[in-house]
């Protein structure tokens, strides 16, 4: 059963009220496809290693599960998270900020594999395949492919995931299996995985180069979009409740360039007053928080803004790029407050 906001036929919001520090339920889980969901049997897919390896290798899903597995509790968000509340509203999906869920996978850590399958000196980058397949202009029939450095690929951290939350992938999700990129937004975390292939030079397929910062006044011209920016959402109470005097405000948040050091909330136009932030579940989890505020009757806006160990602060205005990425504007709700 999902509980999802549809935003168009290929994908869904979660619900915000279903965040917090630990998983979600599957059916509540943001969904983004690019190209139509593909019909993949299991039984007969394999995931072919090649490129510059010294031993390429055509794994079934026995054989990948034979390197061992991991489990992880992870924020995945989308890139566009948050792009209609950029003015001017750049083209892409209609993101509110409900595109980014939590939950737990389970795979084998994908350095395991690239230590297996022996990759050249020369390696710079690794390219993942999907089975998703669709038509782009001008370049025609294509398959959804992303690429990692070869250090991050190697890193401790991604993952060939084939459950989550503790049950098979389901379609919408990349069955039977998908790469996962803890830290990088959802672009990087390609569904329907067919193949990994190594490569000397930098991969400049069609979504590589799409998923870059534009006219972005804090990041460089043409930069690839990566680490996911600094973000705290409020989760409770939601945008237009009626809530009784003196509620309890909780979110979560999250960054890819460290922890959280600090949630801070602010009511109308007041001070920012220090939430409680909690411990995270995981490395790559996301941290509660959770603050009690003092409100009279009436209509109030409550605003929740975090800061990362890397000294990261989320703005107070959108800040705007040509394709609508990575706003971590400060997130607010306004509420009437009742009794």
């Amino acid at each position: 059963m999902t509980d999802l906001v549809p935003l168009d036929e290929l994908n869904a919001a979660a619900p915000l009220s279903r965040l917090g520090g630990d998983a979600m339920p599957v059916g509540s889980f943001y969904t983004r496809s690019n190209f139509e969901i593909p019909s993949v049997d299991e039984d007969a897919w394999r995931l072919t290693v090649s490129g510059l390896v010294g031993e390429p290798m055509v794994l079934s899903m026995s054989e990948l599960r034979s390197f061992g597995e991991s489990t992880e509790l992870v924020t995945l968000e989308c890139a566009g998270n948050g792009r209609i509340y950029m003015d001017p509203v750049p083209d892409g999906a209609p993101w509110g900020m409900g595109a980014v869920s939590v939950a737990e996978f389970t795979g084998t850590p994908l350095a395991r594999v690239l230590r297996a399958a022996n990759p050249s000196d020369e390696a710079a980058e690794f390219v993942f395949t999907g089975l998703d397949r669709g038509r782009i202009d001008p370049e025609g029939e294509i398959n959804y492919a992303f690429s990692l450095a070869a250090e991050e690929a190697a890193s401790d951290g991604p993952m060939l995931v084939w459950a989550m939350n503790g049950e098979p992938l389901t379609a919408e999700h990349g069955a039977p299996v998908r790469l996962l990129a803890p830290g990088a937004y959802g672009m990087a975390s390609v569904k329907w995985l067919t193949s990994i292939t190594a490569t000397a030079k930098p991969f400049t397929g069609h979504f590589r180069q799409k998923y870059r910062y534009l006219g972005d006044p804090i990041a460089s011209e043409g930069e690839h979009v990566g680490p996911i920016r600094v973000r705290s959402l409020i989760a409770a109470p939601l945008e237009a409740e009626e809530v009784v005097q003196n509620p309890d405000v909780r979110g979560v948040a999250w960054s890819g360039f460290g922890t959280i050091e600090a949630v801070a909330v602010r009511i109308d136009e007041g001070d920012w007053v220090g939430a409680q932030v909690g411990v995270p579940l995981g490395r790559f989890a996301p941290t509660p928080w959770a603050t009690s505020v003092r409100l009279e009757p009436g209509s109030h806006t409550i605003a929740a803004r975090a800061t990362d160990s890397a000294g990261n602060v989320q703005p107070l205005e959108s800040i705007w790029n040509a394709n609508g990425y990575a706003n971590n504007v400060v997130h607010t709700v306004t509420v009437r407050v009742i009794g």
